[in-house]
C-alpha cells in the first residue's frame, strides 16, 4: 500500500524554553476539543517553537484566540501516513530530491502496527512542485 500524502495547514507559537510550556500549550487544546494530527517542539534560540497541524485548523484558531495565544501566520506542510517498512520515508525524500526540491525540515516515526507518519515541509515557492511530486 502506498503512502497516503496531504498538504495540511500549521501554526506555531514562541514559549518560554522551560518545562511545562508544551503542556500548558497542548491543554488550550485539549479543553477545547481540538485534535491536532502532529505536534512539534524544539529551540529555538532562548525560546522554543511548537508547531501545530491541528484537524480543524478554524477551530484551532478560535481556541488560540481565545487563550491568547500569539500564533504565527497560517503556514503549509504535508503529513504523510502509510505502512511501514524499510526505507518508507527515505523513498518519499529521493522523489524530492530527483525534483531538486529540498526539505527544510522533517519529522518521521514508526507508529506501531506497521505504520508510520512523518510531517515534512518546504520552503513556500517550492511547495506546489512538491505537491505535483508527491501526488497531492
Amino acid at each position: 500500500m502506498a503512502e497516503t500524502i496531504r498538504q495540511v495547514d500549521y501554526y506555531y507559537i514562541q514559549a518560554p524554553n522551560k518545562a511545562g510550556e508544551a503542556a500548558r500549550a497542548l491543554a488550550v487544546f485539549k479543553d477545547a476539543g481540538i485534535n491536532l494530527l502532529a505536534f512539534s517542539g524544539f529551540p529555538s534560540g532562548r525560546r522554543a517553537q511548537l508547531d501545530f497541524i491541528p484537524q480543524d485548523p478554524q477551530g484551532f484558531v478560535q481556541a488560540a484566540r481565545k487563550a491568547r495565544l500569539k500564533l504565527s501566520a497560517k503556514k503549509s506542510g504535508f503529513l504523510i501516513q502509510g505502512e511501514d517498512r524499510v526505507g518508507a520515508i527515505g523513498d518519499v525524500l529521493a522523489k524530492l530530491a530527483a525534483a531538486k526540491i529540498n526539505v527544510t525540515a522533517v519529522d518521521a516515526v514508526a507508529a506501531g502496527e506497521g505504520r508510520f507518519g512523518a510531517i515534512l515541509w518546504v520552503k513556500p515557492p517550492d511547495r506546489k512542485r512538491a505537491a505535483k511530486v508527491l501526488g497531492v
